[in-house]
């Protein structure tokens, strides 16, 4: 199946989970986090708050993902990725954000999710650059649904008209 990039509210989309680009407390923040959190409503932060800490402060590590209810989302679930800060490009921040796209996806296979939705994750406070993590991104996805493993509808869903050119751009490769 193709890959789906749309311009667009992730927090209205009809699909089986949608991906939060969170913070590693899963406290909810600002961006798509604190988007995805008013609309989902009070129940998702009590579930986040429910989530163990792997150290202080950490629910979910840069790299990792965990999976809470959709309260009152469309979607049935949250997958919650901590993506990478930008230091430059030399402190594995390409390695580091295509492990939230595998893992969110394993995790969606795990729950039997048919259809997720992506945010441009860690484009926003975390720095990194757009066109950048388009590829990365893009790869990362691509190596996942050639292994037939669901979910297998995949939509990149954008915030802006720019973002969405860079994801169709990244998929002309």
């Amino acid at each position: 199946m193709a890959i789906e990039v749309i311009q667009g509210d992730i927090t209205r989309l009809r699909v089986d989970a949608i991906v939060n680009a969170a913070n590693q407390a899963l406290a909810g923040g600002g961006g798509v986090d604190g988007a995805i959190h008013r609309a989902a409503g009070p129940g998702l932060a009590r579930e986040c708050r429910d989530i163990p800490f792997v150290r202080p402060h950490v629910r979910c590590p840069t790299g990792e993902a965990r999976i809470t209810g959709g309260h009152d989302l469309p979607a049935r679930h949250v997958i919650h990725t901590v993506g990478p800060v930008w230091h430059g490009g030399g402190a594995d921040e390409a390695l580091l954000l295509a492990s939230c796209y595998r893992q969110s996806l394993l995790l969606a296979e795990r729950h039997m999710v048919e259809s997720i939705a992506f945010p441009a994750i860690s484009c926003g406070v975390f720095g990194y650059p757009p066109a950048q993590a388009a590829q990365v991104a893009v790869a990362a996805i691509r190596a996942w649904l050639a292994l037939d493993a669901r979910p297998q509808q995949i939509v990149l869903c954008c915030f802006d008209a720019r973002m969405e050119r860079l994801y169709l751009k990244a998929l002309e490769c």
